[in-house]
């Protein structure tokens, strides 16, 4: 995907603070953070979503946030938790996987808001989702 931003990053060809990098996913700050430390895991090929990325691409991406990232950002940064998003197709802002590691902390006035009035109550979701 030669106009994709993320594997223009990936090629060198747009400069990143890399935080962590092997053959199969870079990991850099994020140009648009929520807290201190934001990160994004990318894999190094391109694959547009959850639903065409490889299972082994996943699991080592948390394998590394488990084991590396998070270890880092805990030591160093002193984060007080851990916030891992994925977005699909809509609220996907670029259409190349990847993974948002949002360090939290007490002060970070961080919310996830939402609007509660287009909720369907936990009975209709429950039905919809288990109707055959």
């Amino acid at each position: 995907m030669n106009d994709c931003l993320f594997c223009k990053i990936n090629n060198g060809e747009i400069p990143s603070k890399t935080i962590y990098e092997d053959d199969m996913i870079k990991v850099f700050l994020d140009i648009n953070p929520s807290t201190n430390g934001d990160l994004l895991i990318v894999p190094k090929k391109h694959y547009e979503n959850i639903m065409d990325v490889d299972d082994e691409v996943i699991t080592h991406s948390l394998k590394i946030t488990r084991e590396k990232l998070y270890p880092l950002l805990k030591e160093k940064l002193h984060c007080e938790g851990l916030t891992i998003v994925e977005n699909n197709d809509y609220g996907q802002d670029i259409k190349h996987f990847h993974i948002h590691l949002t360090p939290r902390y007490k002060e970070d006035c961080l919310l996830h808001k939402f609007n509660k009035d287009i909720l369907l109550s936990l009975d209709e979701v429950f039905k919809n989702l288990t109707e055959q």
